[in-house]
């Protein structure tokens, strides 16, 4: 192809490394990117890098099975996102850890032209891609190495391919991701790093790893969130689904949180015993099990996976939160899927695409078929915790493409085990009915949960994921965003809001089956309200109203998983710890943000809360609908 980048509006510095590569080919449709991905081999190709010092080293060895392409790093801490990993490289105003303090040994201006030296003595591949759908109007470019298809691969996937000659002549990128994995060992000792250079007409991430996860995939989502920030709209980290009963109705439902909360899980069907009984939990103190039977259960039409955008064009005046996926494809986490009959409809799509997916962290050997249940090993005996797949949405039949009203909008939580030997924040009930201010203080809040199975994390306890549960991606004022999420909750009041947990209600193990049956009783209901005199306040106040009674397909659930101070294995005692660990969390997290730039309605909320405010102080300041 001619070199077609001379008329586009890019730096010098980047056309430069184009016309000094050896060789640079556009990968135009997935096919090709997939033949880029296997350098050329049958069946095993290894992605690796001469560096200095070091010889030859393999960051991916890339197989090719019967359906689709397993990819596996060699390194186990390359195999999931290290939450740290972000640094901001230009003077633009943020509150995340610029490049310049964190490696004071470089200055980044020359880093990046190292970058662009390196990346010009290499055979380059330049995928051109939509940023967030059509309708954004954003369009990348991806500048990498032509031997890391896989990574190319999970780009073009997530956010699609446009042909080359589909762009104007002056085409001017909004976002540029460079990929040079190589930096990682010459430059970072071996860790992950990606760095945001916001430049005033181009967002330019360098990616200085070879797992997708925090650039190919999160990389994007910077660029949104830096736009929007900007243009004031949010991109939300959530899953949405319209949730269709038996008997025709629709609810949709937006799920947020941090990784981990369950927002893939929102678009998948529960889980059943091979009785077809699904289990509600396990008592983790007396080894009880608690079955329920629930024979019509409601269609799914998943809307959004992770990236669900609320854009101006399409949210107007609406007095619901509406949103629209981000993204053409999901990446999706597949670690509890540990046998076959896990989750039938996934399984079926991944055993028999009808085009060939990428695999992460999976076990697939040459000319098999790659199962999602055939975890790699980080370590003799330990399974990975971070296998992924990457399903384009176009092969979900069900799939939603259109902007979405959400009727709900809930929030995730992962909760430890509770108990009156060793008392924690595990005192959620199955269902939270939120005011319109505390869910907003649950978004500042933003509690990562216990035991996340995607990042890198040391120790344990509670910490939080940064506002929106998105600001791990994000590159400017937390303040700012924090002002966003309040006038969006405040600007669609007809949206309601609830919190739900997974992996324990108290002593109960119970995974995510509370948020699988609560989508079933919310789609039952529908737009019905509820009547406030059958709502009772939670006694720790963070936690809302929880409903007297969850009936669904007349099944009753048991009143210790709506009330967990009525557990005999948890009782008062340990609830009222709970409470005043996940209260004093609150407190440090949401205080924060009383900051000059906060709406005067934000700071009188957070100021309800460290003054000990109850539910009807809430409602006063954001009123809640029912």
């Amino acid at each position: 192809m001619a070199k077609i980048w001379q008329n586009w509006q890019i730096a010098p510095e980047v056309k430069a490394v184009l016309n000094n590569a050896p060789e640079v080919v556009f990968p135009a449709s997935k096919k090709e990117v997939l033949d880029l991905a296997m350098g050329g081999k049958d069946f095993v190709f290894e992605v690796s890098y001469e560096v200095p010092g070091k010889g030859n080293v393999p960051e991916a060895v890339v197989v090719k099975c019967r359906n689709g392409l397993s990819v596996n790093f060699p390194e186990p801490h390359m195999r999931r996102r290290d939450p740290n990993c972000m640094f901001i490289g230009d003077n633009s105003p943020t509150d995340k850890p610029r490049f310049a303090e964190a490696f004071p040994q470089y200055k980044f201006a020359d880093v990046r032209q190292e970058t662009f030296d390196w990346l010009a003595k290499q055979e380059l591949a330049v995928l051109c891609t939509n940023i967030g759908g059509e309708e954004t109007g954003l369009y990348g470019i991806l500048i990498a190495p032509k031997n890391a298809g896989c990574f190319i691969g999970a780009l073009a996937d997530i956010q699609g391919v446009v042909p080359p000659t589909d762009l104007s002549r002056t085409f001017a990128p909004d976002a540029i991701i460079y990929l040079a994995p190589v930096f990682r060992h010459t430059h970072f000792n071996g860790k992950q790093v990606v760095v945001n250079n916001r430049l005033p007409n181009v967002h330019e991430v360098f990616s200085y790893n070879l797992y997708p996860g925090p650039s190919a995939k999160k990389g994007i989502y910077s660029v949104l969130l830096d736009i929007g920030e900007r243009e004031q709209w949010l991109t939300l980290h959530g899953a949405a689904v319209q949730v269709v009963t038996p008997y025709d109705n629709i609810t949709a439902i937006l799920h947020e949180g941090a990784s981990g909360s369950g927002k893939s899980e929102m678009l998948e069907y529960a889980h059943r015993k091979t009785d077809g009984r699904l289990l509600l939990g396990i008592n983790k103190v007396t080894k009880e099990e608690l079955d329920l039977s629930m024979d019509q259960t409601c269609l799914l039409r998943p809307v959004t996976d992770d990236m669900a955008i609320s854009h101006p064009h399409n949210q107007k005046n609406n007095p619901k939160l509406v949103v629209r996926d981000a993204e053409q494809a999901w990446f999706i986490r597949i670690n509890h899927i540990t046998h076959y009959g896990t989750d039938p409809k996934l399984e079926r799509a991944c055993i028999h695409p009808s085009e060939p997916l990428l695999y992460l962290n999976i076990d697939g050997r040459p000319g098999s078929t790659a199962l999602l249940w055939e975890h790699v090993e980080d370590s003799p005996g330990k399974v990975c915790s971070n296998p992924r797949v990457i399903l384009p949405r176009k092969l979900d039949e069900d799939v939603v493409n259109s902007p979405v009203e959400i009727d709900f909008r809930s929030f995730g939580v992962r909760a430890p085990l509770c108990t009156v030997k060793n008392p924690t924040y595990g005192i959620f009930g199955m269902l939270h009915l939120l005011p319109p201010a505390l869910s907003w203080l649950w978004r500042l809040a933003a509690p990562r949960g216990d035991a996340n199975p995607s990042i890198l994390t040391k120790g344990s306890g509670l910490v939080t994921e940064g506002v929106g549960t998105f600001w791990p991606f994000a590159t400017g004022k937390a303040v700012n965003y924090a002002n966003l999420l309040l006038d969006q909750i405040a600007a669609t009041p007809q949206t309601r809001h609830v919190l739900l947990p997974n992996q324990h209600i108290g002593a109960w193990k119970v995974g995510f089956m509370p948020q699988w049956l609560v989508r079933e009783y919310l789609a039952r209901r529908g737009a019905a309200k509820f009547n406030p005199a059958h709502l009772e306040a939670a006694r720790c106040p963070l936690l809302g109203y929880i409903p007297g009674q969850i009936k669904i397909e007349g099944t009753t659930i048991p009143e210790q998983f709506l009330h967990v101070e009525m557990q005999p294995e948890v009782g008062l005692d340990a609830y009222d710890a709970g409470a005043q660990i996940l209260t004093e969390f609150f407190r440090s997290e949401i205080k924060k943000y009383l900051q000059p730039e906060l709406s005067r309605l934000g700071q009188d909320i957070i100021n309800c809360c460290l003054e000990g405010g109850d539910l009807e102080d809430y409602k006063k300041l954001l009123p809640m609908t029912y």
